[in-house]
């Protein structure tokens, strides 16, 4: 029976939102929680937070996930803490209204949604194979619907920039990735699934100040959920015996639920891994 007391799990995105929500919950469960932040300042509060609830071995690792360099020393701050990585929660992602080159000189969105989901992942498989029982969960989202097929030929929108398709592009990645990883781990014992929260009313997206946005959130309040609802799937398929055998699903309100055709695209899962591969000097 699958228990997540005393399981080492590794969060990004975690010090707002669904990902705060879900740290919080796993550590009540009993779990050890890394998570990976951006801002020292919260990252400090959220650990407080933690501690108060949690009697684990708790920590975070400072890092900005749309750098590759610091993703790459992230994964070596794990490695190095010499303990296993039982759950992997890929869970940070932003949209922005307005194109923004990373570090690296790639798309911020498609960076950190997707090729953050990819590397860190791929960085940290060794020490995830090592669990007698790991499970890897990527926060993707409806919004995979707003697209169809990746759009291979302008990856990173250097061509046409539109917020919500972008973002919708790389929800249709997580959702690729998902599928690819869990075909590559059939034969381990390592679970890979992903799933929509919900449209969540957080900060997400805040950095954006332009009017579509306060209109878009000012219309969308009423609909949207609280962080703490918007967690409940993460944390199910963190912790729930019930998907211990099931790998390469796409779940909402903590059930398998379809995807667009185009999310179960086994060439374009193949041919999004090999760019990502390419981009990121990973695999």
């Amino acid at each position: 029976m699958f228990n997540v007391n005393n399981k080492n799990i590794l969060i990004t995105g975690a010090t707002s939102g669904i990902g705060k929500e879900s740290a919080l919950a796993l550590a009540k469960m009993g779990a050890n929680i890394t998570f990976i932040a951006r801002n020292k300042a919260k990252a400090k509060n959220l650990l407080n937070d933690i501690n108060k609830i949690s009697t684990g071995h708790n920590s975070f690792i400072i890092a900005d996930l749309s750098s590759q360099k610091d993703i790459k020393a992230a994964s070596e701050n794990y490695i190095n803490k010499n303990i296993s990585l039982d759950i992997l929660l890929n869970n940070a992602g932003l949209i922005n209204f307005k194109s923004k080159e990373t570090i690296d000189g790639l798309e911020e969105t498609f960076a950190l949604n997707h090729l953050a989901y990819f590397s860190l992942t791929n960085l940290l498989l060794d020490k995830i194979k090592g669990s007698s029982s790991a499970r890897i969960v990527n926060v993707s989202s409806a919004a995979h619907q707003f697209v169809k097929r990746m759009n291979f030929d302008d990856i990173q929108s250097e061509k046409s920039y539109k917020p919500f398709q972008v973002y919708g592009y790389t929800k249709l990645a997580n959702i690729l990735f998902t599928k690819k990883l869990s075909s590559i781990l059939k034969d381990k014992k390592i679970s890979v699934n992903c799933l929509h929260p919900g449209v969540v009313g957080t900060s997400f997206g805040q950095n954006n100040t332009n009017n579509l946005n306060k209109v878009l959130s000012f219309i969308a309040k009423p609909f949207m959920r609280t962080s703490k609802k918007g967690a409940e799937t993460s944390i199910y398929l963190c912790s729930s015996p019930g998907v211990s055998n099931i790998s390469g699903e796409y779940f909402y309100n903590c059930r398998v639920t379809k995807t667009s055709k185009w999310a179960q695209n086994e060439e374009d899962a193949d041919k999004l891994w090999d760019i990502s591969s390419k981009l990121t000097g990973i695999c």
